[in-house]
């Protein structure tokens, strides 16, 4: 028993290291990023250890390395990590492109052509008519049908 004590009090690293491995796998249940930072601390701590650092050293670094990365590399990494591209969806894809009049476009109704497909489209108001292979732009989308205006210059 005394030799195991030993062996332990000689090997403290060891258990720094299988507490950074235990927390690891602990943090891909959770995918907090909380306890990655405890393992990191951990594996610091192994470190001091296999150097050869008394075991309160250990404690202190494991302490402050862990708390320092929650307050500080953890809130980047979650931001990382959650952000992604921004996803547009619906006429907001749509409103402000251009779209070249394939059917005589005016406030009854008339075809443009955007990005190869072909749509129904008509204008705001009684004001504007547009003739075949005129360019518009798209203001919104009204049911199925695009509503367009003159293209800004």
């Amino acid at each position: 028993m005394n030799d195991l004590v030993s062996w332990i009090g000689d090997h403290t690293w060891v258990g720094w290291v299988g507490a950074a491995v235990a927390l690891t796998l602990i943090e891909l249940l959770s995918l907090d990023l909380v306890l990655l930072m405890f393992a990191v601390g951990a594996l610091t701590a192994a470190v001091v250890a296999a150097l050869g650092g008394p075991l309160w050293l250990c404690i202190v670094v494991f302490a402050a390395l862990s708390m320092a990365m929650l307050a500080f590399a953890r809130p980047k990494l979650a931001r990382m990590l959650h952000a992604g591209p921004d996803l547009e969806t619906g006429w907001e894809t749509i409103a402000g492109r251009v779209a070249v009049v394939d059917r005589t476009v005016d406030v009854h109704g008339g075809r443009v052509k955007l990005d190869g497909e072909t749509w129904t489209a008509r204008t705001p108001d009684d004001s504007e008519a547009f003739e075949p292979n005129t360019e518009v732009a798209v203001v919104r989308i009204d049911g199925a049908s695009l509503v367009v205006t003159r293209k800004a210059m």
